[in-house]
């Protein structure tokens, strides 16, 4: 054979070859293991490092450990067939896998990528003999915990900690954390756990908590980590069993504590009638709001409990009855959050910038009434966001002039330059002299007042009369404005709807007619054009017309 030839002909044996292969295979040990194959995953924990790593077992009637991930990744990809065992050998492709299989299986094969390239890419701190990572396991960070939590709930998989293997169940199941408050006398009391506080392992998921107790890992709830779950790890951060306190804490226990944890406290020894003084009764919030002289908004805050009512800025009161003072820091807050600022010299808050005053009374006023009795002043009631409507205008023509009153619009005509300035910034609103303010968004009387006076360049000083006095030939233009605006009652004299009308396309044949030596010469749209022109001199308008309509 000729020697150029030589490597085509190895390119077709080796095809050739594959082929014989996957024929010879035995096609029934393939079927017979097509949707049987299972996989089942050991998690392992070093209570000493906190790592936490997984391996698995891939089977049917024998399971076969996979002792290489990054090799088992590649032959999923690739599809290959590969021999275990003699109980187990099959194509590498996903509907060999039993359904229930199916979720862990794809686990597997998104960390087993990550490994296998992050091993063929690295050349320093060798971690496994020699690799980045280790192909017998992963490596469970923060987020693959929750993962496999994911994949896994409901089921129950082996679990090594402390060299000791044991069956547990991954459960959404709430841990049975509980605590004993304990009567041991008249002055004394103890609060205690129901569990020996390191009997349970703790694992930290990203988004998730977990408690490994009594063959179970529990995922907790997000109230249950802060109430439960962070009682337990400060007894334990602690290194305490139990915490005595005597009966003068225990109106700080029932205020800050149990508010918490109330779900999980048992009580001992003690009767309702001995516990009910000592628990706050619901809190009443009143705000009462008003503007200072500078027109900053003012709010004072006053705390009820039953008969009882006091400032909680004002730290020099002694009070002598339960408070529920999560209740109360969580009242607080909402102020803090709304941009309030301590006016510690009249024990109230005070919010001085104007944009969080104007957010105040658009947004946040709305949420305090749901939280709180809120009160007010009639001078805050006056300062209200306000939308000045235009409640008539007056239209006329008069001495070839065209009069527009505007007596009737609900703005001081004297701050209306800077609130068009405004305007056309694009700001949300504007503060008048009052103090009160005006909303600028989608406001069609203010869109409306901007167009007239831009468009018409009228002088701001010339608005003060009440009246603006134009020429005739800007009535096109206010007409459009007009169809602008709703709810404003238009008063137009005759002269002006006459004007308008005239103008108006429909009426030009009857009202306007073209000169005998002109009527077989010009085009229809020449006429037309004709007509227009002439309609707009007998109003002294000016009016040009393009070229391109043939009109010249």
């Amino acid at each position: 054979m000729n020697n150029n030839y030589r490597n085509f002909k190895q390119i077709v044996n080796t095809f050739y070859n594959e082929e014989i292969e996957e024929l010879d295979q035995d096609e029934e040990v393939v079927l017979k293991n097509k949707g049987t194959i299972k996989v089942e995953p050991k998690v392992t924990y070093d209570k000493f490092s906190g790592d936490m790593k997984v391996e698995f077992k891939i089977g049917n009637k024998k399971m076969y450990k996979i002792k290489d991930l990054s090799e088992f990744y590649t032959r999923m990809l690739e599809k290959e067939f590969y021999k275990y065992g003699e109980k187990l050998q099959f194509i590498h492709t996903r509907e060999m896998f039993e359904e229930e299989s199916k979720p862990l299986l794809d686990f597997i094969l998104r960390y087993a990528e990550i490994i296998k390239y992050a091993n063929s890419n690295s050349n320093s701190n060798y971690r496994y003999y020699g690799k980045a990572l280790s192909e017998t396991s992963i490596l469970l960070g923060n987020s693959g915990i929750d993962e496999l939590f994911d994949v896994l709930k409901g089921k129950k998989i082996a679990f090594q900690k402390d060299y000791h293997t044991d069956e547990i169940e991954l459960t959404e199941e709430q841990p049975q954390i509980e605590f004993k408050l304990k009567k041991i006398n008249e002055e004394q009391y103890v609060i205690m756990p129901n569990i020996e506080i390191f009997n349970v392992t703790i694992l930290k998921g990203k988004s998730y908590k977990y408690v490994l107790a009594n063959q179970k890992m529990h995922r907790c709830t997000k109230e249950f980590e802060k109430t439960n779950l962070k009682l337990l790890e400060l007894f334990r951060q602690n290194y305490m069993t139990e915490v005595l306190l005597g009966k003068k804490q225990l109106t700080d226990l029932f205020s800050v504590i149990i508010p918490k944890v109330k779900e999980a406290i048992i009580f001992e020894n003690m009767t309702q009638e001995e516990i009910e003084p000592y628990k706050p009764k619901e809190l009443l919030v009143k705000v009462f709001l008003d503007f200072d002289k500078n027109d900053f908004l003012t709010a004072e805050v006053k705390f009820v409990y039953e008969e009882n009512e006091f400032n909680p800025l004002n730290e020099k009161i002694k009070l002598d009855f339960p408070r529920n003072k999560i209740e109360e820091t969580k009242a607080l807050n909402i102020f803090r959050k709304t941009g309030f600022m301590l006016d510690s010299r009249n024990l109230r808050f005070i919010l001085p910038d104007n944009d969080k005053i104007y957010e105040f009374l658009t947004e946040d006023v709305n949420y305090y009434m749901q939280k709180f009795d809120v009160l007010a002043t009639e001078k805050f009631k006056t300062k209200q966001i306000r939308h000045p409507k235009i409640g008539s205008l007056g239209i006329k023509v008069e001495n070839n002039l065209l009069a527009i009153d505007l007596k009737n619009i609900e703005i001081d005509s004297k701050e209306l330059e800077e609130i068009m300035a405004k305007y056309e910034l694009k700001k949300k609103y504007h503060r008048l002299k009052d103090g009160s303010f005006i909303n600028l968004e989608e406001n069609k009387e203010i869109d409306f007042l901007n167009k007239l006076v831009t468009g018409m360049d009228i002088d701001y000083k010339e608005l003060e009369s009440g009246e603006v006095r134009l020429p005739v030939n800007r009535s096109l233009y206010l007409n459009q404005l007009l169809k602008g605006i709703k709810g404003t009652e238009i008063i137009k004299n005759t002269e002006f709807k006459k004007m308008v009308n005239e103008l108006n396309k429909e009426q030009l044949e009857e009202e306007i007619k073209v000169p005998e030596n002109l009527e077989k010469v010009l085009r229809y749209y020449q006429k037309t054009g004709f007509k227009w022109l002439r309609i707009l001199d007998s109003y002294h308008f000016g009016g040009i017309l393009a070229d391109d309509m043939g009109l010249r």
